[in-house]
């Protein structure tokens, strides 16, 4: 039986310290997407509160999984008959927050991840603020014979997470980012996430913030390292078809995740 593509969509704005305002775009940008045939819609990180540089904000509107922002996304994937995946502040341990990526439809969360990578680079030090991933088996989940694996921004640098995430099953990574800008940053963005998909076969899926702070370019791209659509400095929707029979040509082509020799073993 010949699986029809699914559209997905990566969803760039940039989430600002007013959770109401971002709820709202989330809101619009889920709606649009959705009318344009898309079943998945992918959102950065950090899209229900998000102030720079960080601050003690970032604890007083952390959420919990059963928050309102999490709610909103629930009603929102109700409404539009979506899945939806978004970055967030949540709540963590001993005063800290957590950056955490969650799925969800009209049941609510069904798949999470929390960032394993900190971004203690560039000049920051988001391990100021951010408690750390676990480094458990990941959660997936699939639509349409797809299945979707989670990481966020700064992990993009350690191959190591997408090769898990194949290893999983997943046959798409989603990747919310607020990829800050910098010296070949840009450069650096596009190259990482066009690996991530040659290595793994799989397709990759990022949303970003915009300009001036994230340097956009959000992007579908395909298992051979294609960009498929993308968008540009502004606030924008890429969209684009994920086909589970192009997987599978590829990867009969170049078998590489069965020919490899070594395994990815998690560190504490």
């Amino acid at each position: 039986m010949t699986i029809v593509p699914l559209t997905i969509a990566a969803a760039q704005f940039r989430p600002r310290a007013d959770p109401e305002a971002n709820r709202l775009a989330v809101d619009g940008l889920v709606r649009t997407a959705a009318g344009r045939g898309a079943r998945v819609v992918v959102l950065p990180e950090y899209s229900n509160y998000f102030v720079d540089p960080f601050d003690a904000s970032v604890g007083v509107h952390a959420e919990t999984l059963d928050g309102p922002f999490v709610a909103a996304l629930q009603s929102l994937a109700a409404q539009t008959g979506t899945h939806i995946v978004a970055g967030m502040l949540e709540r963590g341990e001993e005063g800290r927050v957590r950056n955490t990526v969650v799925a969800v439809t009209d049941t609510g969360p069904v798949a999470v991840y929390r960032k394993l990578h900190l971004y203690d680079a560039f000049g920051q030090r988001e391990s100021d603020w951010i408690q750390r991933g676990e480094t458990s088996p990941p959660e997936t989940f699939a639509v349409g014979g797809i299945r979707f694996g989670l990481m966020t921004c700064y992990d993009l640098r350690f191959p190591e997470i997408g090769r898990v995430l194949a290893d999983a099953g997943a046959t798409a990574i989603l990747v919310p980012a607020e990829w800050v800008r910098g010296p070949l940053k840009d450069h650096h963005w596009q190259t990482l996430l066009q690996a991530r998909a040659i290595e793994n076969t799989a397709y990759v899926v990022a949303a970003d913030h915009p300009p001036p702070l994230g340097v956009g370019l959000s992007a579908v791209i395909d298992p051979q390292g294609v960009i498929l659509a993308g968008v540009g400095s502004g606030t924008g929707l890429a969209l684009a078809d994920l086909d589970a029979d192009v997987i599978d040509r590829v990867r009969e082509q170049n078998p590489a995740l069965r020919l490899r020799r070594f395994r990815v073993v998690a560190d504490s």
